[in-house]
């Protein structure tokens, strides 16, 4: 710069964040990457971890104020996974920062939006973004596998790398658990993933473990079926039917062999030691932890080849047993459609099986599937005559099809007199409501000799 030229006025973003109070440097290593202005100040609270699904709506513009995007011309909120890179980095810190309901606007250099590719034909090369964001609302990222919400996930420091812990996999944490506020276990275990119950570790945590990276350091809300259920937990004084909160930090932990890297004597040999521990669980109403068990037999005898005519016995055994045992954990957990499947494996292996057929009708009975379910009971006493349970499922079914069926017609009831009425008007006086009756006529009478079976059960 030569003598008495006057000075170069810097750059918008330099200016706000040398001149303007309130301006935050949101970059890990304050290089003014992504520069922070609160426009609206949120709620007080918790601001959303990594993983977590946030719900936004924003509104992008170039620095020469020119609008590129934005959601609230579309109407629609903007969802994602914070930290999981589906976003701009900016995005991900700058979000990371805000509170529900708060407005910032953020200045984001190139290196930390759409870089030197720019977004053609709305954004050029290098371009320098300013984005005005709103946050809606976040919540925890849910680990189940049926999306119920009963194991929330908010992660407070990521872990290394991408391995994470498989079932069987022994592992080394730090956790702290809370009922209410109020803290009733903190230490640090070692134990197997899946056998977590072992060392009074709930369902829940065992779950989220196989999720966790190891350094992982999370927080897990757990709805009482994921905790300690509706017995609770007398050692800890945690009540039936308990939410509990859980800090978990995953030190290390060492994977179990996978299937592949077993030999089919150790596979038999495991097989055989995991469907005592699923018994032991099922016997103490741990009926997850017990499916956790049955799974792995499964797994690892299910497709196994190379085997002699004896240990080939001995695997299909294992196998037929893992499911049926499986199919009973689901009816305990009132998971009827699995129990299904379950049970249409084991049928697969032996076509006529007993307890496969009697499960599945009881789970067919369950969802209303009486024709179904009636077949299923039937074919157990083509099987075994004797089987008096199965007798007693038949005449349940024929009462619930008749009990179905008259709380259909008291559902319609009003709906045929309106039609009969207007039928009424529209055929001088002549009314269709005697169809009524037809619609229904395909409920069938008990058999002389299903009376017979309901007045002895």
């Amino acid at each position: 710069m030569t003598t008495g030229q006057k000075p170069k006025r810097p750059a918008k973003e330099g200016r706000i964040a040398e001149l303007e109070p309130g301006v935050e440097d949101l970059t890990p290593n304050l290089d003014r990457g992504v520069l922070k202005v609160v426009k609206k100040a949120g709620a007080d609270g918790e601001s959303p971890m990594i993983g977590d699904k946030v719900f936004v709506h924003y509104t992008g513009t170039l620095l020469d104020g020119r609008k590129f995007d934005s959601s609230r011309d579309r109407n629609e909120q903007f969802v994602f996974d914070l930290g999981k890179g589906q976003v701009l980095k900016a995005w991900d810190l700058g979000v990371a920062s805000m509170k529900k309901g708060e407005i910032c606007q953020l200045i984001c250099k190139p290196n930390y939006a759409y870089g030197t590719a720019g977004s053609p034909p709305e954004v050029p090369s290098n371009s320098t973004l300013l984005f005005e964001i709103e946050l809606i609302d976040f919540k925890g990222e849910d680990l189940t596998d049926r999306e119920d919400g009963g194991i929330i996930r908010r992660i407070k420091k990521k872990g290394q790398g991408y391995s994470t812990p498989n079932e069987g996999a022994t592992v080394e944490v730090y956790v702290e658990g809370r009922c209410n506020g109020a803290l009733f276990d903190q230490r640090e275990v070692k134990f197997v993933v899946g056998e977590g119950e072992d060392q009074d570790i709930p369902i829940g945590v065992d779950k989220a473990l196989e999720k966790m990276q190891r350094g992982e350091h999370c927080i897990l809300h757990l709805k009482p079926r994921y905790g300690f259920g509706d017995v609770g937990k007398l050692g800890f004084n945690i009540p039936p039917n308990s939410e509990l909160d859980y800090e978990v930090l995953l030190k290390n932990f060492e994977k179990a062999k996978e299937s592949w890297q077993m030999d089919t004597r150790e596979k038999l040999e495991q097989a055989a030691i995991v469907k005592e521990k699923g018994t032991s669980y099922f016997k103490r109403g741990k009926y997850e932890q017990a499916q956790i068990q049955y799974k792995k037999i499964v797994l690892w005898l299910d497709q196994a080849y190379g085997l002699t005519e004896e240990d080939n016995q001995s695997a299909k055994a294992l196998v037929l047993a893992a499911h049926l045992n499986m199919a009973m954990c689901c009816l305990k957990l009132n998971e009827f459609l699995k129990a299904m499947e379950s049970c249409d494996k084991a049928l697969e292996i032996d076509r006529v099986n007993e307890k496969a057929l009697y499960r599945r009708g009881e789970a067919r009975l369950s969802v209303n599937e009486f024709d179904l379910a009636k077949a299923d009971f039937q074919k157990v006493l083509q099987v075994n005559p004797d089987n008096k349970a199965a007798k007693t499922q038949l005449v349940m079914c024929r009462k619930r099809m008749k009990e179905h069926h008259e709380r259909n017609k008291k559902i319609y009831a009003n709906m045929f007199q309106k039609f009969a009425d207007r039928d009424l008007k529209g055929r001088n006086g002549k009314s269709s409501r005697k169809k009524e009756s037809d619609i229904f006529k395909d409920v069938e009478e008990d058999s002389p000799e299903e009376k017979k079976t309901r007045e002895a059960a």
